[in-house]
């Protein structure tokens, strides 16, 4: 692999103009099919075949005007006066009127009518019917929607407007930007030139948009989730920059070795270019892996940040080399340019070229992994006990989808939802519908009966709604509403309560009952991930294993691999249930309101951090292994790969926290948490696990790291990432010898 990538390299390098030419026609061509193609993006997290989705099913099918978008307008008198005076009385009922009028709405209930008033008679419930599913609610019909009532708001009424129908996608602002300035500064420190890290950002940015633009053309046909663009987005800014970086760096290393620029773009290609190409193929794998839990909003979000990143690893192996024939020796400081000498005669092919930099200081990373090595035992100990305790939180961990409850406050729907509990209780915001229906309108007005008798004195049970029944009386929907909100730990025990009681009425004499409304589809969503989730982690972590075993053919260092990677992850999963569950330093990062966390974010942790983490671990271990292979003791090993990827990898590290805490700053308090967790996630797998402990634990192993069974060893193809066939292919070929760089040049 390392050989074909080093032609690769050279090839992109020396048809540099051809090579840009194509990344910005085809960056064009994505661009222009994205404007052409671009559908909506869906709210929608949904699972087929569980009970809550079979019900929406068949309400769609049997009873259509029941089945569209809802919304709730409440509306509340003026503190110590009631709504039930006839003035006010008028104008609500003006209200209604217009609510039914609304553009796609099928018709809107009068509080008074359907006795949706609060006790106090302060409050009411306009509950309006769209046509349409909450998805296809167009921008004009909820903009009319959340204008309507200015008139009451005139009479002196508080109107505010919630519902499924304020759902909308979150939007990616300016804010996020501020990760991307971060790690452009970082670059210009970890490489001291303008160039260089001008043109690192450049190429990322270019693998990023030519990624969103695709998946943006696709969207008319393979149905994004909200949140699937915002991921991709995160994922293809941050892997995008730290390979173009790594790739970069070996490039400059390989210069100041005195090679000749297509040279050393050809080896930093066919070395650290097979790094960045194996784990970016981890990453793909980790998050396509997705597709195995069979849960259709997670397998579209998994697939989407995939492409981004094979994306990112494409233009880095193609863009990046070509882009370095255009910087040349510039890619180095000016200061460093002058210590690049020539190789002398007697160079033998393939060697690497002599260079003088007297007086050159040992840098960082040889220095930490001394340190590191001499006290490896408390180290390992400290950094194992410290990431064990950041995990206890993990063991408390709620998950749920969101609700207008957590939205941030101040915006319409969290008002709305503040709203309806102070006027009727947090139950009313739940959206809990009994769904009956039979071959016969008798027996389904009998079975509506049964169940509503079946659930009397259910407890958090505030009330059942007499049956609405569909134009040909086949199919009932019942309206159930809980004592407890959305989320609340009592609310999922009552879901579960109530179709433990109404099971004995579904089948019965051809009756059908099933529970359904947005609280029960984010339980059934919830509990669903979470029966996946130990599957999941269980076949990552076995094919960190397999993976890391293949390139490094080693036994001891993938299983250190993945037992670190699981430290990662109980940490990040702990210190995310501290903030943004229970509340902790919450104002940090912004958050009014703690809760659950998003149902699909463990799950979705576990996949990203997997790829990111062995990311790492192939950068740095990689160069030990390296190192080894060519006759280095395993603890000079240890020194030389910290030390030569020490500084690069914390750099990549500094940038991917960055690029994802940048999306802390946004309102949306789903995105706020993932960028959150993967921000955190990052730095600890980065500077904990694979910055302290993987080199301790290596220097502890000493040469049984690198021990792997004989017949192992034979079953096991060589990928060579390490690129020891390269160099015998520079040793026997005179044509690959490294162009003689002048002294001074």
């Amino acid at each position: 692999m390392a050989t074909l990538l080093y032609r690769l390299g050279r090839a992109s390098f020396r048809r540099r103009r051809l090579v840009v030419v194509i990344w910005l026609v085809l960056l064009a061509a994505l661009g222009g099919a994205a404007v052409a193609f671009m559908g909506p993006t869906s709210t929608n997290f949904s699972i087929p075949g569980t009970e809550s989705q079979h019900a929406i099913d068949a309400l769609q099918r049997e009873f259509p005007e029941a089945s569209g978008a809802t919304g709730t307008i409440v509306v509340a008198a003026p503190e110590g006066q009631q709504l039930t005076a006839p003035d006010r009385q008028a104008v609500v009922a003006d209200l209604v009127r217009e609510a039914s009028t609304l553009p796609g709405a099928v018709g809107a209930l009068d509080p008074f009518a359907s006795g949706a008033v609060s006790q106090d008679r302060r409050y009411a419930l306009i509950q309006v019917q769209f046509a349409a599913q909450g998805d296809d609610i167009t921008e004009e019909q909820r903009h009319a929607y959340e204008e309507s009532g200015s008139a009451a708001t005139a009479a002196g009424l508080r109107v505010e407007h919630g519902g499924e129908v304020m759902s909308s996608v979150p939007e990616v602002g300016g804010t996020e930007a501020i990760g991307v300035v971060i790690a452009l500064v970082v670059l210009v420190v970890t490489l001291g030139s303008l160039v260089a890290a001008g043109m690192t950002m450049l190429n990322a940015l270019i693998g990023v948009g030519a990624g969103m633009a695709g998946l943006y053309a696709l969207s008319s046909t393979i149905g994004l989730t909200s949140t699937a663009p915002v991921l991709a987005l995160m994922l293809g800014l941050a892997v995008g920059i730290d390979y173009s970086l790594f790739i970069t760096s070996r490039y400059r290393q390989n210069l100041l070795e005195g090679l000749a620029p297509e040279e050393a773009t050809g080896r930093a290609i066919g070395t650290a270019g097979s790094a960045v190409l194996f784990a970016g193929v981890t990453v793909v794998i980790a998050l396509a892996g997705l597709a195995v839990v069979n849960i259709p909003f997670l397998t579209i979000m998994g697939l989407a940040a995939a492409g981004t990143v094979a994306v990112a690893v494409l233009v880095a192996l193609t863009l990046l080399p070509a882009l370095l024939g255009f910087a040349g020796r510039r890619i180095l400081p000016r200061r460093l340019r002058s210590t690049v000498t020539g190789a002398d005669s007697d160079t033998e092919p393939g060697a690497a070229p002599a260079v003088t930099q007297p007086g050159r200081a040992e840098g960082f990373g040889f220095r930490w992994a001394r340190l590191v090595i001499r006290l490896r035992v408390p180290l390992i100990l400290v950094a194992v006990l410290g990431l064990g305790a950041l995990a206890i939180p993990a063991a408390d961990m709620r998950v749920a989808l969101p609700d207008a409850g957590s939205s941030p406050e101040g915006t319409p729907a969290r008002e709305a939802a503040d709203l309806i509990t102070t006027g009727f209780g947090p139950g009313f915001n739940n959206r809990l519908a009994l769904v009956v229906s039979s071959d016969s309108a008798a027996r389904t007005a009998s079975a509506a009966q049964e169940v509503t008798a079946a659930l009397q004195g259910t407890e958090n049970l505030l009330a059942v709604s007499p049956p609405n029944l569909s134009r040909d009386q086949l199919t009932a929907l019942l309206a159930v509403i809980p004592t407890t909100g959305p989320t609340d730990p009592a609310t999922e025990s009552l879901v579960h309560e109530i179709r433990e009681k109404v099971g004995p009425v579904d089948g019965t004499d051809g009756a059908g009952v099933a529970l359904t409304g947005q609280t029960a589809v984010g339980i059934d969503v919830s509990e669903k991930l979470s029966d996946a989730m130990p599957w999941y982690l269980l076949l990552v972590v076995g094919l960190s294993v397999l993976l890391l075993m293949l390139v490094f053919r080693s036994l001891l260092v993938p299983l250190k691999a993945a037992l670190g990677f699981l430290l990662t992850v109980g940490a990040t999963f702990g210190l995310t249930v501290l903030v943004f569950q229970q509340g902790h330093l919450s104002s940090l990062v912004g958050l009014d309101t703690p809760g659950p966390l998003v149902s699909f974010l463990p799950i979705l942790l576990i996949g990203i951090l997997f790829g990111l983490a062995m990311d790492y671990e192939v950068f740095l271990v990689s160069r030990m292994r390296e190192d080894f292979v060519h006759g280095d003791t395993p603890t000079q090993a240890t020194i030389n790969g910290m030390g030569h990827g020490g500084r690069v990898v914390t750099a990549a590290a500094l940038i991917m926290t960055s690029v994802f805490a940048g999306f802390i700053l946004l309102d949306d308090p789903v995105i706020k948490s993932m960028g959150f967790a993967l921000a955190i996630g990052v730095a600890i797998d980065a500077f904990v696990v694979r910055m302290t402990i993987v080199p301790a634990v290596i220097s502890l192993l000493g040469r049984s790291a690198w021990w792997l069974p004989g017949w192992l060893s034979k079953i096991l193809p060589n990928v060579d990432i390490e690129g020891e066939r390269l160099r015998r292919h520079l040793a026997t070929e005179p044509d690959t010898a490294p162009e003689r760089v002048p002294a001074g040049v």
